[in-house]
């Protein structure tokens, strides 16, 4: 069994930062990945423009600098690949944590590797900073599990001359179907709500809404899917029923965090607002000794928190735990 100091279940750039965190006082943490550094941004669309200016997605004191206010995805990658490598943080790279179990003073950390192989750590310290792009939130209709749904979006390409629903009204949603447009899909797009969010990206919305005018764009307000089918979606808006025809739904629902992987450590969750119940000063869960860093730290409400406030929490986590180490 290796033993470390801290182990950090997740390596997002809130999980790379209190890494980094840890490091300056005097801890060497090994980051635990199931897939590479930073996946949930590998895996967001191919030509995704972030919402913060490259200094607020800054980790460890490394500039980021590009040359437009706003990064791209693949400047993003780069840069903290790069942190990665000056920093020397420790990366067990396509790992899954499967369980967290305590065993006295410390914690055994059972892992799966890529090759099938098992693991198992022993560690003083956790650190769950494992985000929630990987659940998202299902509509529960019928034909959600057809393999023309989707719950993330890539690129456009592959959906030229076809007929595409975009289910969602906030940026993910807005951001596909722009792409989709630009690459010769028709697009409608369904929206529960009875407006535009207020949450979209303010130099997105004016071409979106110029290319609903222009009906280029179908867009459906207070929209609710009922069924998808092989060839057509069906929804109501007012009660009002409409059949679609359809070769490919992307369902932009939002994601959730997993929820089930804290409460088997012994984490409390809110039940209301699907928090951990954490101490803010410290980020310190109820279960001693077991640290949360990043959007998880926000529940239900992704939209509380960022890279650009979530990439310090690792600060409050390396003082707690290197107090405790002296």
């Amino acid at each position: 069994m290796q033993k470390e100091t801290a182990i950090i279940i997740g390596g997002g750039p809130c999980g790379l930062a209190a890494a980094i965190s840890l490091q300056k006082v005097g801890i060497n943490p090994l980051v635990i990945e199931k897939g590479n550094i930073v996946n949930a941004i590998y895996n967001y669309p191919t030509h995704q423009t972030f919402f913060s200016s490259s200094e607020k997605l800054e980790i460890g004191d490394v500039a980021f600098i590009t040359e437009n206010r706003k990064p791209v995805r693949n400047q993003a990658l780069a840069y903290y690949r790069e942190v990665v490598k000056r920093k020397s943080v420790r990366v067990n790279a396509f790992e899954r944590v499967e369980k967290v179990q305590k065993d006295g003073e410390v914690f055994h950390v059972e892992t799966t590797k890529r090759d099938g192989s098992k693991e198992i750590y022993i560690a003083k310290y956790v650190v769950v900073a494992t985000g929630y792009y990987d659940n998202p939130n299902y509509m529960n209709v019928p034909g959600e599990e057809l393999k023309k749904v989707a719950h993330y979006f890539k690129e456009g390409h592959p959906y030229f001359d076809r007929d595409v629903v975009v289910i969602g009204g906030k940026n993910s949603s807005i951001d596909a179907a722009l792409e989709l447009v630009k690459t010769g899909a028709r697009v409608t797009v369904l929206y529960r709500g009875s407006e535009y969010s207020p949450s979209i990206k303010p130099w997105i919305l004016p071409e979106f809404e110029a290319l609903v005018r222009s009906s280029t764009i179908q867009m459906h307000f207070r929209a609710h899917v009922k069924e998808i089918t092989e060839h057509t979606v069906t929804f109501t808006v007012d009660d009002e029923a409409y059949t679609i025809q359809n070769d490919f739904v992307f369902a932009m629902t939002g994601y959730h965090p997993d929820h089930s992987f804290l409460t088997k450590m012994g984490v409390r969750i809110d039940e209301e607002t699907g928090r951990p119940i954490y101490a803010e000063d410290t980020m310190e869960t109820n279960a001693e000794n077991i640290f949360i860093a990043g959007v998880i730290a926000a529940g239900n409400n992704a939209n509380e928190i960022f890279i650009e406030n979530g990439r310090f929490h690792g600060d409050a986590i390396a003082q707690t735990i290197a107090s405790r180490e002296i």
